[in-house]
């Protein structure tokens, strides 16, 4: 797609100003054929001369590490330099750059001030971002009749992701309206433009019959146009499609093979899911070890219910050595974001002094905060322990259980 736009913009550049023509052919070809550092040797002396163009170029390979050590700083420098002559792709990419600046928070404000000035050009990308980011109150306030202005200038220029942004404004009635048939008319449009997104919200209206008949194999070929594009919800929509037998001969083994590749774009849900199939043997052969690990990585991204199931595996030495700390610290965890099973399990924990000092006190709170969830065996437990503990402490800990639920919600 980058080296789709250098071709585009150096298209431009040849006819804009051709005395710059052999510079910029010369370091095309060079990239082209992945000799980066000719390229740059080509383009950097334009950028030193104040050229937009060649600082735009530079600066997103310095962004992509190619021709040089990626480096973040300078390629914002160059960046820069470009956006502020007025170089609209530099002005769009400086936006992308600050959002996801190494090493520092996303300046989304300073961001949506570039998109703000190249979309007043009319670019069309711009004019999306700019949507996106009133749509989600991204260093704007949120406006989503604003959002659906810019969505649509975009649309308008046959820029698909617009399209499809417009097609989720009709469908949820945010800036405008709710009107399904109007969501399914942008989202073909869209979708005939092969943008994924669209295409997975085709096939979900299919699935659900959204303002369309029911029809399970034209949603099954959406979400498989967009799951090749690696869109991960219609990667997961797909393997259900398979697993339910749904507009699809069943096929357990289809169903992991969708769910695996969008578990592994990073989904914590998907993970999780990919971990309970793997644990009950659900399609593939059991695996504890394959489900520990799937587990993990949804509850190092603060998924509770995985974080639950890996401190229960922990516990029981199933699929992992058995480590008693371990399964508290994952417990805890998830206790603190309110899981009511985690909850009781932490209270066995404190209970029995398993990875964790023996502290009656906070057995009884975490009991007291699960049975709080209907939980019976942490009523149980609690009524259990306060038979051994001073009056006191179990004041103590009926308070720390209050001081909680102000502070967290139930």
């Amino acid at each position: 797609m980058k080296r789709l736009f250098l071709r585009l913009f150096l298209l431009f550049m040849l006819t804009a100003f051709p005395a710059l023509a052999a510079d910029f052919a010369a370091g095309l070809r060079a990239f082209d054929r992945g000799d980066y550092a000719t390229a740059r040797q080509e383009w950097n002396p334009l950028a030193e001369q104040g050229n937009a163009e060649a600082q735009s170029f530079l600066g997103m390979m310095y962004d992509q590490g190619q021709g040089v050590p990626q480096d973040y700083k300078e390629a914002g420098k160059w960046l820069r330099l470009a956006a502020e002559q007025g170089n609209v792709a530099a002005q769009n990419n400086l936006a992308a750059w600050l959002e996801k600046v190494k090493d520092a928070p996303p300046d989304y404000k300073e961001a949506a001030k570039w998109r703000r000035l190249a979309a007043e050009q009319g670019n069309a990308e711009a004019q999306y971002h700019l949507g996106l980011m009133h749509a989600q109150g991204k260093g704007v306030p949120r406006d989503d009749e604003e959002a659906v202005k810019l969505f649509r200038l975009a649309a308008e220029q046959q820029y698909a992701p617009a399209a499809s942004g417009l097609g989720f404004m009709y469908l949820n009635g945010r800036g405008v309206t709710l009107n399904q048939e109007e969501a399914l008319k942008w989202f073909h449009i869209a979708a005939e433009q092969e943008d994924a997104e669209a295409q997975y919200n085709l096939g979900k209206m299919h699935e659900i019959g959204q303002s369309v008949t029911k029809d399970y194999e034209e949603a099954l070929k959406w979400f498989r146009l967009a799951a090749n594009q690696k869109n991960a919800d219609a990667q997961y929509s797909l393997g259900k499609m398979y697993a339910k037998g749904l507009g699809v001969p069943q096929d357990h083994m289809e169903a992991v093979k969708w769910r695996r590749l969008a578990a592994e774009q990073g989904n914590a849900g998907f993970q999780l899911e990919l971990g309970e199939i793997y644990e009950k043997g659900q399609g593939v052969p059991q695996d504890q070890i394959e489900a520990v690990k799937w587990y993990r990585l949804a509850a190092e991204q603060g998924n509770l219910q995985a974080q639950n199931n890996l401190g229960f595996k922990h516990y029981i030495g199933n699929g992992i050595p058995q480590n008693y700390k371990e399964a508290a610290k994952w417990h805890q965890l998830a206790a603190e974001q309110g899981d009511v099973h985690a909850q009781y399990n932490l209270g066995v924990a404190y209970d029995n002094g398993e990875g964790v000092a023996r502290d009656d006190i906070a057995a009884h709170m975490w009991y007291n905060l699960a049975a709080s969830q209907s939980n019976d065996k942490a009523k149980k437990n609690r009524d259990a322990i306060e038979k051994r503990m001073p009056a006191a402490d179990i004041a103590t800990a009926q308070e720390r259980a209050r001081e909680w639920t102000k502070k967290h919600g139930k």
